[in-house]
């Protein structure tokens, strides 16, 4: 009996299950890392740094911001989302469509999409630059659900008008993918999800993550397609006890005014 409790109470400080597969972990071709740490899970707030290395043999060194950066989350906290690398089995929300909730996880970072011709000065990363015929589809019973659609004007679908991405919105000036719930989308997991600018320093969102515009253009310019970026999002005690599983860097809080 005292045998089996000990062995109990190892099997449960174990970060993931014992089995005989290797455990998930950044991919080795993965060279920048955004990274944001929240204090719970119900929490709307973070604070997010960035991350690279020139190759995987090298340990991952903080860049861009001198000191972790305040962002927004989705106004009912975290829930774990549809990412790069498979959530453990720990007892937490999941994303649904329209739960007010910020995807947790690892998550590629895709394209950036915006109202200007251009990105901000120095910036070299894929853009598309939103036309009055672009769209993000966030109805799940739509058949191009959590993608990009761009509307042919000579036949315009009925649902476009809800869907479309160019509002005059000063907040998606710049809409940078976070992948989540993208390959394949899942319906009802929950949809478009970027990084953009906040609305004002206490705005929390219905998903995304928001920043102050200044730092959502140095993160954009720091960002190349070929260091295969990646967003993880996590709640602090979470991060903990994953980061030496999926090899991410040691977080440093930030310091005390």
């Amino acid at each position: 009996m005292r045998r089996a409790v000990v062995l109990f109470h190892f099997l449960i400080l174990l970060p993931f299950p014992v089995t005989a597969e290797t455990p998930p972990r950044i991919e080795n071709r993965v060279g920048q890392l955004v990274i944001a740490i929240a204090a719970e899970w119900d929490s709307s707030r973070a604070q997010l740094r960035c991350f690279e290395r020139p190759s995987a043999r090298q340990p991952w060194k903080p860049v861009v911001f001198t000191e972790a950066i305040p962002v927004l989350l989705g106004r009912n906290g975290l829930a774990w989302g549809r990412g790069a690398l498979p959530n453990p089995p720990w007892q937490a929300p999941k994303k649904r469509e329209g739960d007010g909730r910020a995807p947790a996880g690892c998550f590629a970072i895709g394209k950036v999409y915006g109202y200007p011709k251009t990105l901000p000065p120095g910036s070299v990363y894929p853009y598309r630059q939103v036309t009055q015929w672009d769209a993000w589809i966030d109805d799940p019973k739509n058949p191009y659900y959590n993608r990009h659609f761009v509307a042919d004007p000579r036949n315009v679908p009925p649902w476009f008008e809800k869907q479309r991405m160019r509002h005059g919105d000063a907040a998606y000036t710049y809409l940078v993918e976070i992948k989540h719930n993208a390959s394949p989308p899942s319906p009802g997991a929950g949809s478009a999800i970027f990084f953009h600018i906040r609305r004002g320093p206490s705005r929390v969102t219905a998903g995304c993550t928001t920043m102050a515009r200044p730092n959502l253009e140095k993160l954009i310019q720091w960002l190349r397609a070929k260091r295969n970026p990646h967003y993880v999002l996590l709640p602090k005690a979470t991060y903990t006890r994953l980061a030496p599983v999926w090899h991410l860097p040691a977080w440093v809080p930030p310091k005390k005014p």
